[in-house]
C-alpha cells in the first residue's frame, strides 16, 4: 500500500498576529492603497508570464466557448404571463434582462424582448455595473399587468449595490426623462429593498451613523413611501448593533398578505417577526437556531438543534435536530403548539430543502448525498401523506421550483450529474399518479455536451476519517480507466493527475452537477476530479455541520485528509499527481491542508480565501462569521482558532506544495487581504513554487462576467496540469 510519510502538526507561534508592526504584511490590507495594487500589479504580471502561453489560450478558448455558447438552458421565473431570464454571451458580457412568452420559450429559439442592457447601460453611465437582480411588484388581481421591479446593480461585482425602480411596461428607469413619476433609488451600501405595494417599500440599508451592525449589514428596517426623503422614511424595527443584520418583507399571496421582518441575531440565530395590521409585533417563538416559513395557512419550523416543548415530562413533546414541522398558522398564533412531523432525519437522510407549490409541498431529501423528493398533501393524515416522485434519476442533482406558487401545482424539474447536461423539465402535479412507477415529465430544454463522456464513470466511495467517521466523496474517472471503480482493491494502470475539491462549512452541500469546465479542461487530458462530502456540510444535515464548528473545525481538514489517504492508498494516485481546491470557506480549507498536510499533495488552488483568523472578524464582513469560526477577541483565539489559522501556521524550512492564491479586489464580503498577506508571508519565506492573481472586479465570485470567468478558470487548470499532469 501506498502510505504519506509521517507528518506531526505543531501550530507555530501566533504573536505576529496584532499591530502592523509585528505583521509585517499588514499594509496590503489597504485594499486600494497605491502600494497595495502596485504589489498586485507586479504578483498578476508575474503570476501571467509564467502561465499565459499557448497551452493556457487555448483551455481559456475551450472555457469561453462553454461560457458563451448560445444553446445553453436559458433559466426563466415566471412574472404573469411572461417568463424573465439574465443570460450573458459574447456580445453581451454584462447581460441582457429579458422575458418571453411560454409558446415562445418552448422553442429552440425563443424571441426575447430585452428590457435592460447591462452593456449598454455601461456605455451610457460610464459605470462598470454587475448585475445583481431584480424583483417584480406582484399585481393586486391576476388579471392586473405586472408593471414595476426594483433592479440591484453592483460596480464590479462587489456586494455593496444600488437599487432602481424600473417600469415593465414602458421599459424605462422610473423617474428618468419626463415622465413626471418619482422614482425608488437607493445609494449603494449592502442592502436592499422590498415591495409593499406601488407606492411603498421595506428599504433596510446603510441610512447613515450607527444604521449598520458590526459586520457591515444593515440594522434598521424602514417603511418608505413614494415621493419621501429615504432619510425621512419610518423607522419600523432596530437590530443590535452587535447582531447580524433585519430586512423587511410582504408575503404577497392574495388573501394571505402579511408583512414580516427577519431578524437576523447571528450567523445560526434567527428570528420571523409578523408585523400585524394594528402596528404590534407577533414574534414567532420557535428556537432561535431554527428555520421559520409561513405560507398560506400553514407555518413550518426546519429544526437545527434538538428541541423540547413543554415543562412537564409528561406532557413535554421532543424533535431532533434537522426534523421539519408544521403547524397551522392562525392556530399557532393563538397558542397552539401541537406540531405535525413532516421529516426527520436517520444516519443516512436529512432535508435538504423544500418548495411550496399551490395546493402541495415538496422535500427535497439528500440520501447518501442523493437526491429523493417526495409530495405532501397539507392536512392529509397525521404526516401529510407524503409520496416519492417516480422515474427519477437514482443519482445526481435534481433541482425543483415552482412555476407558480400563486396559481398552479406546477414544477421546474432540473436533473443533472458530473457527466450529464442539464435537462430542464416541467410537471403538474396535479395531474400525477401516485400508482405510477414512472412520473411523465416533459422535457422543456436540454443543455448541449461541452466533453466526450463516453468511458468515463462516475462513483460513489467512502473514506474513514481519524475519528472512525465514514466521509462520502464522488471519484469521477476519465476515459480508458479500467476496473477502478468495482472496489477499492482495483487500481488503474497508472496513477492519474487527480484534483480534489471540498468545502466543508456553513451547512453547505456539495452534489452532482455537470461539470463542463473540468471536464473539457481537466477529465478529457485524463485527470481524476474528485469531491469530498466533508463534516460542516450539509448533507447529513445539521449534525454534519456542527461536527466540525467552531473547536471542532479540525474534523473538517481530517476529513480531507482521509479522502486524499483514501485516493492514495486504492492507487487512484499518488501526492505527487494530488491537487486540491477550494473557495472561500474552502479557501480556508486548502489553507490549512497546505499547513498541516503539506506532504499529502504537490499543488494547491486557494481562491477568495479566509487565512488570517486573528483579524478576520475585523475584516469586511467577518464578524458574521464568528458562530461558524468563534471569536478571535476570546478564550477561542488560544483554544482552537490559532490551531487552524494558516496564515500563523507557516513554518521555515517544509517543502510546501506549489499554491496558487486568487481573489478579486471588489470582494467587499471575504478581504483581499487574506490571500495578498498568505502569498507575501510565503515568498519572504522563500516558499517556492508560489503564484498569485487579483482580478480587478468580480467581488466574491472572482469574476464580473464570461471572459474573466474563462481566464480565471484556465489559469487554475493550467497551473495544475503544470504540476500534477506532467508529474507522471
Amino acid at each position: 500500500m501506498l502510505c504519506f510519510p509521517p507528518h506531526r502538526y505543531r501550530a507555530a507561534d501566533p504573536d505576529t498576529a496584532g499591530s502592523p508592526c509585528e505583521d509585517p504584511h499588514r499594509w496590503l490590507e489597504a485594499v486600494d492603497s497605491s502600494e497595495a495594487l502596485a504589489w498586485v500589479e507586479d504578483q498578476n504580471r508575474r503570476t501571467l508570464e509564467r502561465f499565459e502561453d499557448a497551452e493556457f489560450e487555448t483551455l481559456q478558448t475551450g472555457l469561453r466557448e462553454i461560457l458563451d455558447a448560445d444553446d445553453r438552458i436559458p433559466f426563466v421565473v415566471k412574472r404573469g404571463e411572461h417568463y424573465y431570464n439574465f443570460w450573458q454571451d459574447a456580445e453581451h458580457p454584462r447581460g441582457l434582462w429579458r422575458r418571453t412568452t411560454w409558446e415562445s420559450y418552448r422553442q429552440s429559439r425563443p424571441a426575447w424582448e430585452v428590457l435592460i442592457d447591462v452593456d449598454a447601460l455601461n456605455a451610457a453611465e460610464g459605470e462598470n455595473w454587475v448585475w445583481h437582480g431584480a424583483s417584480c411588484l406582484e399585481p393586486e388581481t391576476p388579471e392586473a399587468r405586472w408593471e414595476r421591479a426594483l433592479v440591484s446593480l453592483s460596480r464590479g461585482g462587489a456586494d455593496a449595490d444600488v437599487t432602481r425602480e424600473f417600469d415593465l411596461i414602458d421599459k424605462r428607469w422610473v423617474g428618468a426623462g419626463d415622465n413626471g413619476e418619482a422614482g425608488f433609488e437607493r445609494p449603494e451600501a449592502k442592502g436592499g429593498m422590498s415591495w409593499i405595494d406601488r407606492d411603498t417599500l421595506f428599504v433596510y440599508t446603510d441610512f447613515g451613523a450607527d444604521s449598520l451592525t458590526s459586520s457591515g449589514y444593515p440594522r434598521c428596517v424602514k417603511r418608505w413611501r413614494r415621493g419621501q426623503p429615504m432619510a425621512e422614511a419610518t423607522t419600523l424595527f432596530e437590530a443590535g448593533k452587535r447582531e447580524l443584520m433585519a430586512i423587511g418583507f410582504r408575503d404577497r399571496t392574495r388573501g394571505f398578505e402579511r408583512d414580516f421582518i427577519h431578524h437576523a441575531l447571528a450567523f445560526y440565530e434567527q428570528r420571523l417577526i409578523e408585523l400585524l395590521p394594528d402596528g404590534e409585533a407577533f414574534p414567532i417563538e420557535v428556537p432561535l437556531s431554527a428555520q421559520a416559513v409561513v405560507h398560506r395557512d400553514w407555518l413550518l419550523v426546519h429544526l437545527r438543534d434538538d428541541w423540547t416543548q413543554g415543562s412537564e415530562s409528561e406532557t413535554a413533546v421532543s424533535y431532533p435536530s434537522g426534523a421539519l414541522l408544521a403547524i397551522d398558522y392562525p392556530a399557532f398564533k393563538r397558542g397552539d403548539r401541537g406540531f405535525t412531523v413532516l421529516f426527520t432525519p436517520d444516519a443516512h437522510r436529512s432535508l435538504e430543502g423544500f418548495e411550496w407549490t399551490r395546493h402541495y409541498l415538496v422535500l427535497d431529501i439528500l440520501e447518501d448525498v442523493k437526491h429523493r423528493l417526495q409530495v405532501l398533501t397539507p392536512g392529509q393524515g397525521d404526516d401529510w401523506a407524503p409520496q416519492p416522485i417516480p422515474g427519477l434519476p437514482d443519482a445526481g442533482e435534481i433541482g425543483v421550483a415552482a412555476v407558480d406558487d400563486e396559481e398552479s401545482d406546477e414544477l421546474f424539474v432540473i436533473t443533472t450529474d458530473y457527466l450529464t447536461p442539464t435537462t430542464l423539465s416541467r410537471m403538474d402535479l396535479a395531474q400525477r399518479d401516485p400508482a405510477a412507477s414512472d412520473e411523465r415529465l416533459e422535457t422543456i430544454k436540454r443543455a448541449p455536451s461541452f466533453f466526450e463522456s463516453q468511458g468515463m464513470r462516475v462513483t460513489q466511495r467512502f473514506a474513514t476519517s481519524q475519528d472512525g467517521t465514514r466521509i462520502p466523496y464522488f471519484l469521477v474517472l476519465p476515459a480508458g480507466v479500467e476496473g477502478a471503480t468495482s472496489g477499492h482493491g482495483d487500481r488503474p494502470a497508472q496513477p492519474l493527475p487527480t484534483l480534489l475539491y471540498g468545502y466543508g462549512g456553513f451547512e453547505i452541500s456539495l452534489t452532482p452537477h455537470y461539470i463542463a469546465g473540468a471536464g473539457r479542461s481537466w477529465l478529457s487530458r485524463g485527470g481524476a476530479y474528485v469531491v469530498a462530502n466533508i463534516r460542516g456540510g450539509g448533507e447529513y444535515g445539521p449534525r454534519w455541520h456542527r461536527a466540525a464548528l467552531k473547536g471542532e473545525r479540525h474534523k473538517a481538514f481530517e476529513d480531507f485528509a482521509a479522502v486524499a489517504e483514501d485516493l492514495v492508498a486504492t492507487g487512484i494516485t499518488t501526492p505527487e499527481r494530488l491537487g486540491i481546491q477550494g473557495g472561500s470557506n474552502g479557501g480556508l480549507l486548502v489553507g490549512n491542508m497546505i499547513t498541516r498536510y503539506p506532504d499529502h499533495f504537490a499543488a494547491a488552488v486557494c481562491a477568495v480565501p479566509l487565512l488570517d483568523m486573528r483579524r478576520y472578524h475585523q475584516l469586511l464582513a467577518g464578524a458574521s462569521w464568528m458562530a461558524e469560526y468563534g471569536d478571535p477577541d476570546s478564550a477561542d483565539w488560544d483554544d482552537f482558532l490559532k490551531g487552524y489559522s494558516p496564515y500563523h501556521n507557516l513554518r521555515e524550512g517544509v517543502d510546501y506544495p506549489a499554491v496558487l492564491f486568487t481573489t478579486s479586489t471588489r470582494d467587499d464580503r471575504v478581504h483581499p487581504g487574506h490571500a495578498r498577506k498568505m502569498m507575501a508571508k510565503m515568498a519572504a519565506m522563500g516558499a517556492g513554487d508560489v503564484y498569485y492573481f487579483e482580478n480587478t472586479e468580480g467581488g466574491h465570485g472572482g469574476a464580473a462576467d464570461n471572459a474573466q470567468r474563462a481566464k480565471l478558470s484556465a489559469l487554475a487548470w493550467r497551473f495544475l496540469w503544470d504540476r500534477l499532469g506532467a508529474a507522471g
